[in-house]
């Protein structure tokens, strides 16, 4: 690994990228690692953007925030446009290719991966695609194991919806 890894996750308001990066936060945590997780939202509750940024490191963290990230999640077109200036050259791309429909030029490798569509088709609405791209995004990065994160998600989300987090979870790495 890396000494240090920016990550921004974007989205709109209710499409759980704050929640998601809270589990990311926390399973970086508990595999022994320095992490620290920040997030901002507009003043309406949902439909605005939303962004977490998670910052790991080998290292202490001194400086709190995302100054050029080296992943990169869109899970709409607004969040995309909004955050794509902080994605370094050789960083990692991941959009939700439901939502977005134009990726400006970047020289970051670029995944496209149906989450939303996917979802609806699971599970006949979106709820649950912070978790599948929390799978994605674990498939394609190793930053953390299968298990820390699925025990994160067990501890996290609400009991009655435990099933389908996990299951969404697990379709995620299948997309990829």
């Amino acid at each position: 690994m890396a000494k240090r890894i920016e990550i921004i996750m974007g989205g709109s308001g209710g499409q759980g990228v704050v929640l998601a990066g809270q589990i990311l936060g926390k399973a970086v945590a508990y595999e022994g690692r320095k992490v620290l997780q920040t997030q901002s939202y507009g003043a309406e509750a949902r439909g605005s953007l939303a962004r977490s940024e998670v910052i790991i490191s080998e290292n202490p963290i001194g400086f709190p925030a995302v100054r050029k990230c080296d992943i990169l999640v869109a899970m709409n077109q607004e969040s995309l446009n909004a955050n794509l200036h902080y994605l370094k050259d050789d960083g990692l791309l991941i959009v939700d290719s439901t939502n977005v429909q134009e990726i400006p030029e970047t020289k970051a490798k670029i995944y496209k991966v149906p989450i939303t569509e996917t979802c609806k088709k699971m599970f006949g609405e979106a709820t649950y695609a912070n978790m599948m791209m929390l799978g994605v995004l674990t498939k394609l990065t190793k930053l953390v194991s299968d298990e820390t994160m699925k025990k994160v998600i067990e501890e996290v989300v609400p009991a009655k919806t435990l099933s389908a987090n996990l299951k969404a979870f697990e379709k995620g790495q299948e997309l990829i």
